[in-house]
């Protein structure tokens, strides 16, 4: 091998660059709309049994994590769903909440988890 340093170099920046720190949340939004970029778009904590509803996990820094949301009606665990992320600097990760013939009427709850660790949550309501 000719350049052993130069190999060593770039062996030691991809292992690196795969080692991110953990994200941190800073917003959880709620809505019924979502903007390209995975924020919302309308906000509101108030839905009808046929709206989409979305949440969007809005994290500060760069790094990688798995994002977990758990959705509850009426306090029973009722979705859930998990993705592996990465971000250089701020991101969204958006998720929908999904009801094949619309949402009844009540108290809801979602519940964002990164790595295991619970991150945020909010209370909704569909009327």
């Amino acid at each position: 091998m000719r350049h052993p340093k130069a190999a060593l170099v770039v062996l030691l920046v991809v292992a690196l660059g795969a080692c991110r720190p953990p994200l941190k949340v800073g917003t959880l939004q709620l809505g019924s709309k979502l903007n390209g970029d995975n924020t919302i778009a309308t906000h509101t904590t108030r839905f009808k049994p046929d709206d989409h509803i979305y949440t969007a996990v809005l994290t500060e820094n760069t790094g990688s994590s798995a994002i977990h949301v758990q959705w509850f009606y009426n306090g029973q665990k009722v979705s859930e769903e998990e993705r592996m992320v990465s971000y250089k600097g701020a991101g969204a990760t958006a998720f929908e909440f999904k009801s094949a013939s619309g949402f009844p009427v009540g108290d809801y709850r979602v519940e964002i988890l990164v790595d295991g660790n619970a991150a945020a949550s909010r209370d909704f309501r569909v009327e």
